[in-house]
């Protein structure tokens, strides 16, 4: 039976690949995750009694407890979705995105190289070290093109430039160390348990509710979109097939412009809400200022994991929005405690939240 420590699994992507790994049978998860405003533990509420699933509150970041988990639990691979990963709130504050998308991820990186080298043999070749990244380490796009896993790497905010230097360690530890690391890459993701700053849960949420859907400048740039479990798929897929040291970006192969995102949701819940009084919900939308150094369009190519590890997904952004929607009209209980936290919606990455 494999183990698998799974770092920031309370947050979006993490706890949906939780669900996904202990669905897959013979995985035990141990779960790490600090339990900042975006992890919360009602999205595993489902696995709080599950006897493959164990969860540790705590940090990447403290050397002693990493050192402990990998001691006491000698897990087959380490599955780091840790980090803080919103633009607006790294331009608000960036510090704690440097603090722990960099610092923590080289904190884990060098426990783990250390934990690594006492393994035997067998255990040692068949370790491995995946490490979650995104699109957005590559810049903008122009009209034209994708990005590959070989285009140069040009961050345009205090979020995609801390995720592209813990990017650079993982591969230096790889090549200067040996550590069998894989990174992914991956495009726009959505699906159940968003945290509502993330641009379709806001807009799902605020609609329900009558308030104005801020669209950013002209509500022209554009993003991959990827549904959640399908990323799940292909983290899992890379895992079990993917060439130590190499990278994979993972897309969705669905580019939308926010607007057009917002302009789908908004006749979706005219369909799903007949009786609602905010129909037509288009008629929320909202024109706002643009967001500080706003990348202009992702697109991911894909060709890579596809051709080498046979995946693709299943969801298209149609079916995967039709099912991200249902399920934020079906769990208001779980949105309403999210929301009854820190984080009303309030307008983020303005430039003029706190400093260091």
């Amino acid at each position: 039976m494999n183990t698998l420590l799974v770092t920031g699994g309370a947050g979006f992507i993490g706890g949906n690949f939780i669900h996904f790994a202990i669905r897959q049978g013979d995985v035990r998860v141990v779960t790490l995750d600090k339990l900042t405003y975006a992890g919360n533990l009602d999205s595993l509420a489902s696995l709080k009694n599950h006897p493959r699933h164990w969860f540790v509150q705590g940090d990447i970041g403290d050397r002693a407890l990493v050192r402990r988990l990998l001691q006491e639990h000698r897990p087959d691979a380490v599955v780091n979705f840790a980090a803080e990963s919103h633009v607006d709130r790294s331009i608000d504050g960036p510090a704690a995105f440097i603090e722990t998308n960099v610092v923590g991820t080289f904190n884990l990186l060098d426990c783990i190289r250390e934990s690594w080298a006492e393994l035997p043999g067998e255990a040692r070749g068949a370790f491995r070290f995946l490490h979650v990244s995104t699109d957005e380490v590559y810049g903008s796009l122009s009209a034209e093109g994708r990005f590959t896993e070989t285009t140069p790497y040009a961050p345009n905010s205090p979020y995609s430039a801390s995720k592209a230097a813990s990017d650079h360690l993982v591969r230096a530890w790889h090549h200067t160390y040996g550590l069998p690391t894989l990174t992914t890459n991956c495009s726009n993701n959505y699906g159940p348990y968003q945290f509502p700053e993330k641009l379709i849960p806001l807009m799902i949420l605020k609609a329900l509710s009558g308030e104005p859907l801020p669209i950013y400048g002209d509500g022209g740039n554009v993003r991959d979109w990827l549904y959640v479990e399908d990323h799940c798929r292909a983290i899992w897929r890379v895992l079990e097939a993917g060439r130590p040291g190499e990278v994979y970006n993972i897309g969705g192969e669905s580019e939308r412009t926010n607007l057009e995102v917002v302009d789908i949701l908004c006749r979706l819940l005219d369909e799903r809400l007949p009786q609602s009084p905010h129909r037509p919900h288009a008629g929320l939308k909202t024109f706002v200022t643009d967001r500080p150094g706003h990348d202009r369009r992702y697109a991911i190519d894909a060709g890579k994991v596809r051709g080498e590890l046979g995946w693709t997904p299943l969801e298209s952004f149609d079916s995967g929005l039709r099912r991200t929607v249902d399920w934020y009209l079906s769990n208001p209980d779980w949105y309403g405690r999210v929301m009854d936290g820190s984080y009303r919606g309030e307008r983020l990455g303005t430039g003029g939240g706190p400093r260091p």
